[in-house]
């Protein structure tokens, strides 16, 4: 009796979580067909981006980049290596190789830096791996929750709750499967074309090492921070130093009066401005003073009429 009501009670236990994992069970199943969906759309962008790879031109940007480095041009060389770059993680991978190039230790670094690039792409196709499992789980789960409904229906001669719980169980069924086709195609597709990147990636690597790069070559970074520097130096030459520039003084136009000064107001408790007088010279009382004689004015010579003057 007591093993009769133990099981009975671990029974609903099993039903009532059954039951509560409906919605999220039907919840996951939407939100996995949009992460499905988006991913497909995704391998389509990256498909197109890829239409223009070619072996003629990772050898083209190979001689260009070694070129650019023996020349001394690091970030002319990155810029050339990310022609051959189809994604982000792939730009940053050959990027950091063309900087690595210069270093003594190169080789172990530029293999350290392949190897993040490969646990990248494995990260990125992790999602539609999941997603292969995940759908069809999901379309089982949501197929086997509704039929305990559904049976009980049957059993209360409910038809409406059968036929309402089983279309629920199919197009679940149906969707969760959906989502495992379409994962699947991603993930094939993606391994190829991530396989096919790490290898462009290595060969790369490969071609560029032991160049030799002349002393004194910026990397990208560097030659960043050296033109804020410069702009900085600049914009501190530029800025004014704090007192006002010299003023030339203005020349009036002829004929013009001086502009007329206000008066000043003396302040409460201040001296009054004189003006300074201006010195007289010293006048010596011994020196003998000189006259000028006055001269008579000329009269006009009293002539006769009819005489003519001499």
């Amino acid at each position: 009796m007591f093993f009769a009501e133990t099981g009975s009670g671990i029974e609903q236990v099993i039903f009532d979580i059954s039951d509560a994992l409906r919605v999220p069970v039907l919840v996951l199943t939407l939100v996995a067909l949009a992460i499905v969906l988006v991913e497909f759309g995704a391998l389509v962008g990256e498909l197109l981006r890829r239409r223009r790879r070619s072996r003629p031109a990772l050898e083209a940007a190979i001689v260009e980049t070694k070129t650019r480095l023996r020349a001394g041009d690091l970030v002319g060389a990155t810029g050339t290596a990310a022609q051959v770059a189809w994604s982000r993680s792939m730009a940053q991978c050959v990027a950091s190789i063309v900087e690595l190039v210069p270093e003594p230790d190169a080789e172990p670094r530029v293999a350290k830096q392949l190897a993040d690039f490969d646990y990248t792409c494995i990260r990125r196709l992790e999602r539609s791996r999941i997603l292969v499992r995940l759908g069809p789980a999901l379309g089982l789960m949501g197929t086997l929750i509704p039929l305990s409904p559904a049976l009980a229906g049957l059993a209360n001669g409910d038809v409406q709750s059968l036929t309402d719980n089983l279309q629920v169980a199919f197009s679940v069924t149906v969707t969760g499967l959906l989502i495992g086709a379409i994962a699947f195609v991603v993930s094939l597709t993606r391994d190829r074309l991530y396989g096919q990147d790490f290898s462009d990636a290595e060969y790369f690597a490969s071609a560029v090492i032991g160049t030799p790069v002349p002393p004194g070559s910026l990397t990208r970074a560097q030659a960043a921070a050296q033109q804020q520097a410069q702009a900085a130096q600049q914009a501190a030459q530029a800025a004014p130093t704090g007192q006002p520039p010299a003023q030339q003084p203005s020349q009036a136009p002829a004929g013009a009066q001086p502009p007329a000064t206000a008066p000043t107001t003396a302040q409460p408790g201040a001296a009054p401005t004189v003006p300074p007088a201006t010195p007289t010279p010293p006048v010596d009382p011994n020196a003998p003073t000189t006259t000028q004689p006055a001269v008579p004015p000329q009269q006009p010579p009293n002539n006769p009429p009819g005489t003519p003057g001499r």
